[in-house]
């Protein structure tokens, strides 16, 4: 492949600090790009464009696509694969670090984010994007462990603050699972597609209020709800325990037992009832 030889001739160094696994399987790409539902009509923000491969696609379906990557030995590389590409642009600074405002001053309405992440960046770029009223959705390419904890549900090991959290804001679906072998280099565990299309206005409740008690809930894994709320909140054990009881919901219950209605609904609660933060 043409982008895989570039690599090579520049004598590209993977960097691990970055994360650095690069697809070149077109088949995978396409797949990956036709679930996610961009079309002609959308902007796509994508985060860590590598080779430019994925790039590519991103650009034969959508109006424009505007790539951040870290890592400027990769300057060359990109111009060269994405010479011909004209309704692209790569800006050289991370993503993460940049401020919000100025990545979408590269947009004039509602974009799609698009981005093959490494693990250690995942959580913290989710809730990067997640209170934008312009970003619609993401599709990002994650570990086969964080893909499972993103789409967890109630009463199983993996679910978690985060899993909560997305389903609140939207709904969160695993696309396909990634084999580690369609990667260069290969890494040492699978990876998988995640889709979360975003509708904020899911739940009439504030997200700041719904935000804070999950955090709560899932501070002391081991611990109850009334013991975690009685800590983080202005209420009483007792008082806890009674709004329990009229959501129909146990005395011994933990955050991980909850669904995102459950949440919701002491969120409806709590904000009736004026309860706030300590």
């Amino acid at each position: 492949m043409e982008e895989l030889e570039n690599l090579k001739n520049n004598n590209f160094t993977f960097n691990k600090k970055f994360g650095q696994n690069f697809i070149f399987d077109k088949n995978l790409l396409n797949a990956i790009i036709e679930q996610s539902g961009i079309n002609e009509n959308d902007d796509v923000l994508e985060i860590g464009p590598g080779a430019g491969t994925l790039t590519k696609v991103i650009a034969s379906k959508a109006k424009k696509v505007i790539s951040y990557e870290i890592d400027k030995n990769l300057k060359p590389i990109l111009e060269q694969n994405l010479e011909k590409v004209n309704n692209s642009k790569i800006i050289f600074a991370d993503a993460l670090k940049t401020d919000i405002n100025e990545i979408e001053k590269n947009f004039e309405g509602n974009y799609k984010i698009v981005a093959n992440l490494p693990y250690y960046i995942t959580t913290p770029l989710i809730f990067k994007f997640l209170k934008s009223k312009k970003v619609s959705s993401m599709c990002i390419m994650v570990q086969k462990e964080v893909g499972q904890r993103l789409t967890a549900k109630n009463n199983s090991s993996e679910y978690g603050a985060i899993s909560v959290v997305l389903d609140f804001y939207g709904e969160v679906k695993i696309l396909r699972f990634v084999p580690r072998q369609m990667f260069v280099p290969a890494p040492n565990v699978d990876s998988c597609v995640v889709q979360i299309d975003f509708n904020r206005e899911k739940y009439d409740v504030s997200g700041e209020l719904f935000e804070a008690i999950v955090k709560s809930a899932f501070s002391s894994r081991r611990k109850t709800l009334a013991n975690n709320l009685e800590k983080d909140f202005v209420i009483s054990k007792q008082e806890v325990y009674e709004m329990l009881k009229t959501l129909n919901l146990s005395e011994k219950a933990r955050g991980d037992s909850l669904s995102t209605e459950d949440f919701v609904q002491i969120s409806k609660f709590f904000d009736k009832n004026g309860i706030k933060s300590k």
